[in-house]
């Protein structure tokens, strides 16, 4: 079948960085060489185009402005011991997730796999989602608690990371890292005063955090979520909030804020502030996308708009083509320094079904591995949007490197494209001063 497409014949004799290439996308890994392949179908480049491509790629700092480290494998017989010792639904979720987020400190095939996705993905850097939805402190530490082990336990393969000369040295080492986002802002929920109020955000600043929700999709005190069908917009409470953000260097981001929310928030920011995963509304409107007005509003603090990997907030098809219309939309008409891309996916483990034979469903038929419900705070509107699984793996998260290719077919110079991957991120991570 491979030998049936146009751009597999990259010669042999071809050479990337003094390196003979069989063909340049392929990895071996029979996933990741199977979504590459859908994304390459759809784009039908030239080979010319795709070696451009996969060395501006892999010769740039790729920064996602929101998204998600290569998952683990579930660890069956461990997680399996849990259930037969009688362990709550809520402790098999919190077990659940630790395993996929630092099950490669355990296991050196999780961090081979680990490593060697996250490498072909061409990825310097994550803003790694190490929260949950919520203000609750102790259930935004959790994820924080995970990802801060990974990193402790795998350097230098894998390394938090502060600041932009951080990242700018592990792209020079040839590593990777992750630079943590929480998803919401932690309070204390005492409601003594303001001041006492916030003082957790300084907390968490030091424990590593550089951007937060304003919002998940419902309403909370600092604003309405993109979820909630009327829109308020930021609260008094929440104009202290992003004060507060600004005071201590911790990105504001409306991905999941309503659209006057957001708008608000651009507002009231002293600071670069982004919605750091999402979609554009004028293209398809979804209730997690955004409209132009605001994202003008972002763009005129000097922040961006990521674009995520989501079909159903893309709209039409869902594929990588259309996902390249979102990015067109925000280059043509917001200009090259306020456009990024945050999936909002991830890749898991090839290893992860077969750990979950290993746990057997209960005697009721229901599997411990359910999820057991959908969470309050997630507040998904429905839609009757259709994709395909084949759309879906044309933007997989190993595809980063034909995200590149098709802003190179959209005739995007390589100053713009470098941009887009990560120097837009890295600029507004640099202008926070706390």
């Amino acid at each position: 079948m491979l030998k049936s497409l146009p751009w597999a014949a990259l010669g042999s004799g071809l050479r990337l960085h003094g390196q003979e290439s069989r063909s340049l996308w392929q990895t071996g890994n029979a996933v990741i060489d199977r979504a590459r392949e859908v994304a390459l179908q759809r784009l039908k480049p030239t080979q010319a185009q795709l070696e451009h491509a996969w060395e501006l790629h892999f010769g740039s700092v790729v920064f996602e402005s929101y998204g998600f480290a290569p998952r683990c494998a579930l660890e069956g017989e461990r997680f399996q011991q849990a259930v037969s010792a009688g362990a709550s639904s809520e402790e098999l979720a919190d077990l659940r997730e630790e395993m996929a987020m630092n099950g490669h400190t355990r296991s050196e095939r999780e961090r081979k796999e680990f490593l060697e996705t996250f490498k072909a993905a061409g990825v310097t850097c994550i803003f790694q989602n190490a929260g949950e939805e919520g203000s609750d402190p102790m259930r935004l530490i959790k994820r924080l608690a995970h990802f801060t082990e990974a990193t402790d336990l795998l350097r230098p393969e894998l390394t938090k990371v502060l600041r932009v000369e951080d990242v700018l040295a592990v792209k020079k080492a040839g590593q990777v890292s992750l630079c943590f986002t929480g998803n919401g802002v932690p309070l204390r929920q005492e409601w003594q005063n303001v001041r006492d109020e916030l003082r957790l955000i300084r907390l968490f600043h030091e424990l590593g955090i550089r951007m937060m929700h304003l919002t998940y999709n419902r309403r909370n005190p600092i604003g309405d979520g993109a979820g909630e069908p009327h829109d308020g917009g930021l609260s008094d409470f929440g104009q202290a909030v992003v004060a507060e953000m600004n005071r201590v260097g911790v990105m504001v981001d409306v991905a999941h804020s309503g659209w006057k929310t957001s708008l608000d928030a651009a507002k009231a920011s002293k600071l670069p502030m982004v919605a750091s995963h999402t979609a554009c509304a004028d293209v398809y409107r979804h209730f997690r996308s955004k409209p132009d007005a605001v994202i003008r509003a972002i763009c005129d603090t000097g922040g961006y708009v990521g674009v995520c990997c989501i079909s159903r907030f893309l709209g039409g098809e869902g594929d990588i083509q259309v996902f390249l219309n979102h990015l067109d939309h925000l280059l043509k008409k917001f200009g090259s320094d306020h456009a990024a891309i945050g999936t909002d996916i991830s890749y898991t483990s090839r290893f992860d079904k077969e750990e979950r034979l290993k746990v057997p469903r209960r005697a009721d038929g229901s599997s411990p591995l359910s999820s057991g419900g959908d969470r309050w705070e997630h507040l998904w509107p429905k839609d009757d949007y259709q994709t395909t699984i084949e759309a879906e793996q044309s933007i997989a998260w190993t595809n980063w490197p034909l995200f590149t290719l098709g802003l190179v077919m959209r005739g995007h110079s390589d100053e713009t494209i470098r941009k887009v991957l990560g120097g837009n991120v890295m600029r507004v991570l640099k202008a926070q001063v706390g």
